[in-house]
């Protein structure tokens, strides 16, 4: 850089000697021409020719400055070429790092990378100093700064070794042992799950639930038994209920399928043993067996917070035995077996191969569906979880980074059609219709904003175990009447109402619901102070019609028309009031009555033609106000532009406004 520097400085210096020297040269001609042609000038002349001496000295060094230059360029000619010993610099770079990562591994500040990036296809305006930089960005940065580019092995050092845990390979058919068969009873609500079960294990499943979910399991591929309920009923039909399982592919034996049918009934406990029967036959047919040996292997059933015990998981054990200090991992949770407990309460110290058990020890909630896996030990266990925890932030940062590109390609796009917009406008008439499109965008007002409001139905969700919440939220995904009220979940969770609940309620203005969880005194009187709403169910379709209800009363009432009489016209005249003629109809009421303060609708031909007000209505030649059944009447409209004919309709009703219902249907 230097030697460049000097050879510039060097060629402006030869350069600024030479412009000198000609132009003494031209003051010198000019002078000897003077002196020949006028001698007035002899004084003039003297003075140009006093300067030979400056005039060849300036010559001389340029002629010094123009060797000196030969000279370095023969100079360089003759040494060998080398390489040059200053390399550009390398940045290290990687995929998706922000304009602030790179100005500081470029050790620049932030200005030089949105200089670099200046007069490209990317917003300028857009970028921030968190903002991530695509590759092409990267490397035009790094190009315009005369530097050399180097993907970094940093972040591929930062991928961390899977450290998840695994399933065991299959076990050998030799140590497998005949296992218990795992019975799910799946129905509709309220079609007497509860009181089947009961009868089944003869517990009293059914008084401590009141109506509520027995069990929450996703569903499986699984062989059935059918158990036909309610056969106790005079107008029990069992034959239609398997004619019509046959849209379903569910073909009864009866029919030359596979499947079983029980005519049972949960009330009176007919048929159980014939369902417990069929249920063990086809458990021996499908000859069930497990390993019970190593590593325990199993499915969280269900999930929720004990005040005594914390979180308490109930989980069904596929391979190995679980007992007493066994350390666990579901999920991103993981815990040591304090205790375990069977379905009765009942505490176990060993847990077999199809044994549905409760377990406690959990440092977090695990959710129901998540696979349970035994490892060797509590640092081992941190271990799984950390690494769970880290991939799920890696696929969110994935996601992030992938919302974040969308968005900038659409900004992009945006500013792209408004430099084609104002492009060719002036600066005048481009901030003038700025301003009216600003004017547009103004705040809704205070009535409008009201009404958006009132169309919003923000909620929080509670339950007492993780299964009850995932069954209310599978029937909130089935709500399609957005267009008349929006749904809005703000936030669900297991375990009693708390304050923080009741603070979400009132910061967005929605309705707690909770499914078979408490709220204490405490909570009742902070939602009371705050205006927010708790509403508790112990049923899970008492919750839904509710909450069918609360969306219903935010929508607009709808107005309907009630009849209150109908005449039918007769004939058809017209008298003279002032300078204008006014159309009459001559009337018969034929039902009900007609009141001249009412709204009226004419109908031709089954179609509405008009609607509106009577401007007269008369029973013989007298002003009346109401006329009866029988009675004959004329009247005219408050518009003249309509021609009655024979026959026509006349229609006196009255509009009231009705409550609203949702549209929406969760299928019970």
């Amino acid at each position: 850089m230097n030697r460049k520097i000097l050879k510039l400085e060097n060629l402006l210096r030869f350069h600024t000697v030479c412009r000198r020297l000609h132009s003494l040269c031209q003051r010198r001609m000019l002078a000897q021409w003077r002196h020949v042609f006028s001698s007035a000038c002899a004084v003039h002349t003297a003075q140009l020719y006093s300067r030979p001496r400056q005039t060849d000295g300036l010559v001389r060094a340029a002629l010094a400055q123009r060797r000196l230059l030969v000279t370095k360029k023969e100079k360089r000619s003759q040494k060998s070429p080398l390489p040059s010993t200053k390399s550009k610099k390398e940045v290290e770079v990687w995929l998706g790092m922000t304009v602030e990562e790179l100005a500081r591994a470029m050790e620049k500040d932030i200005d030089s990378v949105y200089e670099s990036l200046m007069n490209t296809a990317i917003d300028i305006d857009s970028l921030e100093t968190h903002s991530h930089l695509d590759e092409v960005w990267i490397k035009e940065v790094i190009k315009k700064s005369g530097m050399k580019l180097k993907w970094s092995k940093l972040k591929q050092d930062k991928v961390r070794e899977n450290k998840d845990a695994v399933k065991r390979p299959q076990a050998d058919p030799a140590l497998l042992i005949p296992r218990s068969p795992v019975v799910t009873i799946m129905g509709h609500v309220d079609h007497g799950k509860t009181t089947l079960l009961d009868k089944l294990r003869k517990t009293q499943v059914a008084a401590m639930e009141a109506g509520g979910i027995t069990q929450h399991i996703g569903a499986f591929l699984v062989p059935i038994v059918l158990a036909i309920n309610k056969c106790d009923k005079a107008e029990a039909d069992p034959e239609k209920v398997k004619k019509e399982l046959l849209a379903y592919d569910v073909v009864c034996e009866d029919y030359g399928g596979d499947v079983q049918a029980v005519h049972v009934s949960a009330l009176t406990g007919e048929n159980m043993m014939g369902l417990a029967e069929a249920t063990i036959a086809l458990a021996e047919m499908l000859e069930l067996k497990a390993d019970p040996t190593g590593a325990v292997e199993g499915t969280v059933i269900e999930s929720f917070t004990d005040k005594g015990r914390g979180p308490v998981t109930t989980a069904i054990i596929q391979r190995g035995t679980l007992r007493k200090g066994s350390i666990l991992v579901a999920g991103k949770s993981w815990a040591k077996v304090r205790l375990m407990f069977d379905e009765n309460g009942r505490a176990v110290n060993e847990a077999y191969p199809s044994m549905p058990v409760g377990i406690t020890g959990w440092r977090d909630l695990p959710s129901a569906g998540d696979e349970i896996l035994e490892v060797e030990s509590e640092p081992r266990a941190r271990e799984v979880v950390d690494w769970r925890k880290y991939e799920q932030e890696q696929e969110k940062n994935k996601e992030d980074l992938r919302l974040i590109e969308e968005k900038r390609k659409e900004h992009q796009e945006a500013h792209r059609k408004d430099r084609e917009k104002y492009g060719t406008l002036h600066w005048k008439e481009r901030s003038y219709i700025k301003y009216k499109e600003k004017r547009q965008q103004q705040p809704l007002k205070l009535k409008e904003k009201l009404e958006r409001d009132s169309n919003v139905l923000p909620i929080i969700v509670k339950g007492d175990v993780d299964g009850s919440v995932e069954a209310i939220l599978n029937i909130m995904d089935t709500y399609d009447a957005s267009h008349e009220c929006e749904l809005e979940l703000v936030h669900f969770g297991v375990g009693d109402i708390s304050e923080n609940d009741v603070n979400l309620a009132e910061t967005f203005h929605g309705v707690i619901y909770g499914f078979n969880v408490n709220a204490g005194n405490v909570i009742q009187q902070l939602a009371a102070k705050k205006g927010v709403r708790i509403k508790l169910h112990k049923v899970i379709y008492r919750l839904i019609e509710d909450l069918q209800e609360e969306l219903s009363s935010r929508l607009p009432c709808i107005v309907e028309e009630h009849p209150v009489g109908e005449a039918s016209i007769l004939a058809t005249f017209s008298i003279t009031e002032g300078k204008k003629k006014v159309p009459v109809a001559g009337c018969r009421v034929q039902k009900g009555q007609i009141e001249k303060q009412k709204k009226f609708k004419l109908i031709r031909n089954g179609h509405v033609i008009w609607k509106g007000s009577l401007i007269s209505l008369k029973h013989h030649k007298d002003d009346t106000s109401v006329v009866k059944t029988g009675m004959d009447c004329g009247l005219s409209l408050d518009e003249e532009k309509i021609e009655f004919k024979v026959g026509d309709a006349i229609v006196c009703y009255e509009e009231k406004e009705v409550p609203a219902k949702t549209s929406w249907d969760p299928g019970f």
